[in-house]
């Protein structure tokens, strides 16, 4: 075996290493951190497998090695695929409904921005903001100096739920309309604030809104994902009982194809409007070759979307994004949320129970 194919073995096999590891529900940040870079594995897989054609000596090995990448290849991409344009969308357009739908909807522009703490670029966000004129406006990651540059805002949206923190993980809601019923809790962690209210929409509508950043697992902050799973699967419960139409919006500090992620979906019941459209990185917004979705917006079955756009970079280490979503009398035909399983309602109850015991 020649060093070129010692390298394309010895690759091959760090791939299939960390392709693996998630697979084993382990929830120590160095196997979940994993989940994050699909898109990236897949390219590398893609690369190695060409390299192996191309440039490969043929031996005893050549075959495994070729297997392994395949392998590697099509596990990563099933899990990306959904969010791409070649799969279908599970949110329709409200512009590809009919006119009496259209015309009877009322409207709601939300943007979620997490500001970096240490950014001190808040002229650049205020210009964004000024610019997209959303209805709310979520911002993360706000101690009392980006609180004190936001409220610059509260002429135009005098209606504020304030949680200013110096832990990164401080949290401002802004908006157009009264927020109702407002409560600031904190779901699964001291520290660790989450913000819920109601909304009465144009035509008086009303619909709930939860706010959220849990916090990831990290060798500086949590060692397990636990608690951000459990804070998500405790949010995904109390959005399954709600009757009004809602939004979930916030960094949930995990990628649109985790197997978390995809979990909250099915036990909440909320759609993704990422699925068959794009993945919309927002982070990290510094390190082009390093991006993935952490910054989400999920809504029922009741809104249809209208526009979802990442928006320019401030400063921080995440792109802001902005959706309007249209509320319709009725949802429209093929809408329907995924259903949970017996078995992922287990896993759900399994998540919360062990954070508990760890907490304790």
């Amino acid at each position: 075996m020649n060093g070129l194919s010692l390298t394309l073995l010895i690759l091959t096999a760090v791939v299939a290493v960390v392709t693996l590891l998630p697979l084993s529900r382990f929830s120590h940040w160095a196997i979940r951190g994993w989940d994050f870079p699909r898109l990236q594995l897949s390219v590398v897989s893609l690369a190695l497998l060409v390299a192996n054609f191309s440039l490969a000596e043929v031996n005893d090995w050549w075959w495994l090695v070729i297997l392994s990448q395949c392998l590697c290849l099509a596990y990563h991409s099933a899990w990306i695929l959904p969010y791409t344009q070649l799969l279908p969308s599970q949110v329709k357009r409200l512009a590809r409904l009919p006119q009496a739908q259209r015309q009877s909807a009322s409207h709601i522009r939300v943007m979620c921005a997490n500001v970096l703490e240490s950014n001190r670029r808040s002229k650049r966000l205020l210009e964004i903001v000024h610019k997209q004129r959303p209805d709310i406006l979520v911002a993360v990651e706000t101690d009392d100096w980006w609180m004190d540059e936001l409220d610059e805002l509260t002429d135009d949206y005098p209606h504020v739920l304030r949680c200013p923190q110096d832990n990164l993980y401080g949290m401002l809601v802004y908006s157009v309309w009264p927020l109702e019923d407002a409560s600031i809790e904190y779901i699964v962690q001291d520290g660790i604030p989450s913000m819920h209210f109601q909304l009465n929409l144009p035509g008086d509508h009303r619909i709930a809104m939860h706010c959220v950043h849990p916090a990831p697992p990290s060798p500086i902050e949590n060692t397990f994902s636990l608690p951000r799973d459990a804070e998500l699967v405790k949010l995904a419960s109390r959005v399954q009982d709600c009757s009004l139409p809602v939004i979930v919006a916030g960094d949930l500090n995990d990628v649109a194809w985790s197997r978390t992620t995809r979990l909250f979906r099915k036990i909440s019941g909320l759609l993704d409007p990422r699925l068959g459209r794009g993945a919309y990185n927002t982070f990290h917004a510094k390190v082009p070759f390093l991006r993935w979705p952490l910054d989400h917006v999920f809504h029922s079955e009741h809104f249809a979307l209208v526009e979802m756009k990442r928006l320019p970079a401030f400063g921080s280490d995440h792109f802001p994004i902005l959706i309007e979503l249209a509320l319709l009398a009725e949802a429209p035909a093929q809408q329907t949320p995924e259903q949970s399983t017996a078995e992922q309602r287990q896993e759900a109850a399994d998540i919360v129970a062990r954070e508990a015991a760890m907490s304790e």
